[in-house]
């Protein structure tokens, strides 16, 4: 167990820095990632032999599942508003253009059966979340078209699993369109409704429950999260979608410890990505993948220059169409570029290995070496692009960053007092605490309402205060209030000094 645990945090530290390397070069981290799981599989270093595809296929579910909870924790649903339709229509007739366009091409070039073709297709077509914004982080892109992006990247996971499910029932004959159709919409009704109905009651809750220890709110809203995904997995509706739209409702409401529940979720998701893509470099055969290289370039050119460029002009189309928004051929060409594949390929392929479809094992050794490769062209060619068409927004002023209390960064603490019955800072002004030059009290809370003191509020017991100091004068400070506390405005005098 300890050479397992040694073993395990040296991989997600060699994980943690290679961040560093990945943001100086541009590429997605997940390469890296990718990486290391080879070197630890059973061509590497570590030897490691792991054939568990049903295994790789739920912890890499339940991986997804935490990646979309912190993209709908820390997505702002004021930027991303005016891009839901058309991210919508992306994320539903794009990915059925993708999936028969991809399937059309691999079928009449490889010979691929339909079936095959079809769940390659379906397995590529969602484009994956942490992959392109690993990518745009540094691209400064006009706010519409950066949250088309985010929010395409949110919803199409939820469809592309539904139809790899589907299409993964070997012993089921294929489905026709009306029954992938109905099934789809059913299931992405289904995971909608229980998103909109454990956001609000998690909010609402999560609101009027005073929990004693602030560490323990983003572990609720963590777990509510798996609520939405189990509950609406239980209904047989997708969970992803009801994970996302959950998570984005609890993400824009007025949470307490708002920024460190979305940093406890940050958090998770990098651990997830780490161990989601260490644990599918080690599933890889090495050995396997040179003789698909040919079949698997075919198939990845076909979807960069074919499948996806023709699922976004046809999506551009019928927004344009129905009045939703527009795309123009600029925005149209780099969105086809953007459509960076990541983890959810990748797992998506185990689904049909674990059900024991023909092929399945071929399939996922050519969606790793296409997620690889055109990660490798694409994500680096992305902000040279977006710079030629003219698609960014160099001179926009950047969003501004707001956080609950960004203490850390500004070197100082917040103290939260609250004064007992019997004490004698009871009938105290604020002038007389006679705190340092660096501290303040800025906020008082009496009665269940707050209010910002002036220096002659008088302060009384089973107040709560918010005391604002450096790091630096905090021992004083917390000195000072327990020696008024115990002697009254005058504990200098006294010789109480708050020991």
């Amino acid at each position: 167990m300890n050479i397992w645990l040694l073993l395990s945090a040296a991989v997600v530290i060699a994980a943690i820095a290679s961040v560093r390397i990945a943001h100086r070069t541009g590429l997605p981290s997940l390469l890296i990632y990718l990486g290391l799981g080879l070197l630890l599989g059973e061509s590497g270093i570590g030897g490691i032999h792991f054939e568990g595809a049903q295994l790789a296929q739920q912890l890499g579910l339940i991986a997804l599942a935490v990646i979309l909870a912190e993209g709908g924790l820390t997505t702002n649903w004021a930027h991303v508003r005016d891009a839901v339709p058309t991210a919508l229509v992306l994320a539903t007739v794009g990915i059925a253009v993708s999936i028969v366009g991809l399937a059309v091409a691999v079928h009449a070039l490889l010979g691929m059966d339909w079936r095959t073709a079809l769940l390659l297709g379906a397995v590529l077509a969602s484009t994956d979340a942490a992959a392109v914004f690993s990518v745009l982080r540094r691209l400064p892109l006009p706010p519409r078209l950066a949250g088309i992006l985010e929010a395409e990247s949110g919803f199409n996971d939820a469809p592309t699993v539904i139809v790899v499910m589907m299409l993964s029932a070997a012993s089921q004959p294929m489905p026709s369109l009306w029954q992938v159709v109905l099934e789809t919409a059913y299931e992405l009704g289904i995971g909608a409704a229980v998103g909109l109905a454990v956001g609000p009651a998690a909010a609402y809750a999560l609101r009027r429950v005073a929990l004693p220890a602030s560490g323990l709110y983003p572990i609720a809203v963590l777990a509510l999260a798996f609520v939405a995904y189990s509950g609406a997995a239980l209904l047989h509706g997708s969970g992803f979608l009801a994970v996302y739209v959950g998570t984005l409702i609890l993400g824009n409401a007025r949470l307490p410890h708002r920024a460190a529940t979305r940093g406890f979720a940050e958090g998770a998701a990098w651990l997830a990505q780490i161990g989601l893509f260490v644990m599918l470099g080690i599933l890889a055969s090495p050995s396997e993948l040179p003789r698909v290289i040919v079949p698997a370039m075919v198939a990845g050119l076909a979807l960069v220059f074919l499948a996806r460029p023709l699922s976004v002009v046809v999506s551009a189309a019928l927004v344009q169409v129905a009045r939703i928004g527009s795309l123009s051929w600029r925005e149209q060409v780099f969105l086809s570029w953007a459509g960076l594949r990541g983890a959810v390929p990748i797992v998506l392929a185990t689904i049909p290995w674990a059900a024991g479809v023909p092929g399945a094992k071929g399939l996922f050794n050519d969606v790793f070496i296409i997620v690889i490769v055109f990660t490798l062209v694409q994500g680096p060619t992305l902000p040279y692009l977006a710079r030629i068409l003219g698609v960014t927004a160099e001179g926009e002023a950047r969003d501004l960053s707001v956080e609950a209390a960004p203490l850390e960064e500004l070197n100082a603490d917040l103290l939260q007092i609250r004064i007992p019955t019997g004490s004698l800072m009871h009938g105290v002004e604020i002038f007389e605490l006679r705190l340092p030059a660096n501290a303040l009290v800025t906020m008082v809370v009496r009665g269940g309402r707050s209010f910002v003191p002036t220096e002659n509020t008088r302060l009384r017991a089973e107040d709560q205060l918010l005391v604002v100091t450096t790091a630096a004068q905090r021992e004083t400070v917390e000195r000072r209030l327990r020696a008024v506390s115990r002697r009254g405005k005058l504990a200098g005098w006294y010789g109480e000094r708050g020991a």
